[in-house]
């Protein structure tokens, strides 16, 4: 792998550490999931750099402040999973979410156009 590749990686790695949050927020307004589900689903969505270990630590950070809604389930693979729900809470960070994001991406293709 090459050095410019690589710290391209590394670039993008590090700005998604900042929406991760907001990201797994937003898959879980779909359905509920536990944490191999949504690792997965990141990869399909082209996340493939997102180790497994990132998803897990920042689930335990939603769980704690209390943005999701938990539930153990038995799994046939193992020890039963936690699946986790968005909650109203949940909802409302995904929508400050999404007013930041916005805000955030209309002034960087104003500066990436060359505006002020």
């Amino acid at each position: 792998m090459s050095p410019w590749y690589r710290s391209s990686l590394t670039r993008r790695a590090e700005m998604l550490k900042g929406t991760l949050e907001g990201i797994v927020l937003a898959l879980l307004t779909g359905s509920p999931a536990y944490g191999y589900e949504i690792t997965t689903l990141l990869r399909v969505l082209g996340f493939t750099e997102i180790a497994e270990g990132t998803v897990y630590a920042l689930l335990v950070r939603i769980e704690q402040k209390g943005l999701a809604d938990v539930e153990k389930r038995p799994s046939e693979k193992g020890p039963p999973r936690k699946v986790y729900t968005l909650n109203a809470r949940g909802e409302k960070e995904l929508h400050e979410f999404w007013n930041t994001w916005s805000f955030l991406s209309e002034r960087l293709e104003q500066l990436r156009k060359g505006g002020k």
